[in-house]
């Protein structure tokens, strides 16, 4: 199939497994694709042992076209920046400090947690692979997904204050992460080789494409800005903003800066600052309009996506047992990365109650981890921690995602 058949295929599916949620499941419109995505995933496999081809067919689609490739090359920086949009920057100001702490120190001490334990757990199944892969395993489940969180946050009710910390916290911490996840992989790919990288070897990469991002996305943001400020046209405009998310994407990543960085720079300043100067009305309601199908179309798409993996997943006991083992590890990584931070900042600013709970209850897991996972080069250790993403992910969005709004109406009420 060619790739207009294969986007053909994915997206006359998202339409039907779409009506068949809406109509007669009801489940948010994410993870009720994911879900009927996997049950329909299943049967292709049992239908596969029965002697049906249909199987083999829906696999060479899905190598036609990877994950990780189509994730993190296009649709990433179309969703980060669709969402960052509407993201109120005074408010992300204020909680500057909190956000900061999480989608940095958080993360690298859930990635340490992760990895000791996954490490712990490896050995106990008799999974021999270098330690330094066990930490890789634990940067690529420890963010919490932009794209999962800010779909869920649309329908739960808490706090104003907690809403932002956990819309932005997921917003930038998916940057670290990556960056994190890239450094990690040198070295792991480095000791595989007999090579080492150094620490100034570690710094330079983190300034290149952290700050590199950062900066990169207010260039092309006040560029932007500057181009929507002169003129009064809605399409010229809303081609302008899909410019800085393509062309933007692109550069970033050629110039090897973090393009998810960059996005949501981009998005927070064109949301806010070009909202307010740069926009008429008529263009505010029509770029809105047009971003949010972007970010539903994407959305679908993706979900959709990452339950049809499990057709190219192979899951031996051994794999299984791992993932399985490091569902209750992820939780209490996150629980610990969050617990900390809030109990040292907790002595100069105060915290909505049940902050902790559900900063770790709504900490999804989503489709970043497994493009990422799936992004690892052959090696022994990668079918352990493909599989082992895979089931954390699944685990995060169903179980989480599912029960996200109950555990936010016991703690808040319907209010917010």
């Amino acid at each position: 199939m060619d790739l207009f058949e294969i986007l053909g295929a994915l997206t006359t599916l998202a339409a039907l497994f779409s009506w068949v949620n809406f109509r007669f499941i009801g489940l948010p419109t994410a993870i009720g694709l994911m879900l009927i995505a996997l049950v329909f995933s299943l049967v292709l496999i049992a239908l596969g042992r029965m002697g049906f081809g249909i199987e083999n067919e829906a696999r060479a689609i899905l190598k036609a076209m990877p994950l990780d490739q189509a994730l993190m090359h296009g649709m990433l920086g179309a969703l980060l920046f669709a969402g960052s949009l509407h993201v109120n920057l005074n408010e992300l100001a204020t909680q500057g400090r909190v956000i900061g702490t999480l989608a940095t120190i958080g993360v690298v001490t859930s990635t340490l947690i992760i990895g000791i334990g996954a490490s712990s757990i490896g050995g106990w199944l008799g999974i021999d692979i270098p330690f330094m892969y066990w930490l890789l395993f634990g940067s690529l489940v420890s963010p919490t997904d932009p794209i999962a969180v800010l779909a869920a946050l649309k329908r739960v009710h808490v706090p104003k204050t907690l809403e932002v910390k956990i819309a932005g916290e997921s917003l930038f911490n998916d940057g670290f992460a990556v960056v994190l996840f890239l450094v990690l992989l040198a070295a792991a790919t480095g000791a595989d080789s007999g090579e080492t990288i150094s620490s100034g070897e570690v710094v330079r990469l983190l300034l290149q494409e952290a700050i590199g991002g950062v900066l990169f996305g207010l260039v092309i943001g006040w560029v932007a800005y500057l181009m929507l400020r002169s003129i009064d046209d809605y399409q010229i405009e809303i081609l302008i903003t899909l410019a800085v998310v393509t062309g933007g994407y692109a550069l970033a990543h050629a110039l090897h800066t973090s393009g998810p960085l960059a996005m949501v720079v981009a998005g927070l300043l064109i949301g806010n600052h070009g909202r307010s100067f740069a926009m008429s009305d008529r263009t505010r309601e029509r770029l809105d309009d047009f971003w949010e199908l972007i970010d539903e179309l994407l959305n679908a798409l993706l979900f959709m996506w990452v339950g049809f993996e499990v057709l190219i997943m192979s899951f031996e006991p051994t794999r299984l047992t791992l993932g399985l083992l490091c569902i209750p590890l992820m939780l209490l990584a996150r629980w610990l990365s969050v617990r900390i931070p809030v109990l040292v900042l907790s002595r100069s600013r105060t915290f909505s109650p049940h902050a902790t709970a559900m900063l770790t209850w709504g900490g999804l897991r989503g489709g970043i981890s497994v493009a990422l996972a799936l992004s690892l080069p052959e090696s022994e250790a990668r079918p352990f921690l493909v599989v082992a993403t895979y089931i954390l992910v699944t685990f995060s969005v169903l179980v989480q995602g599912l029960t996200l709004e109950t555990v936010a109406k016991r703690f808040y009420g319907t209010e917010d």
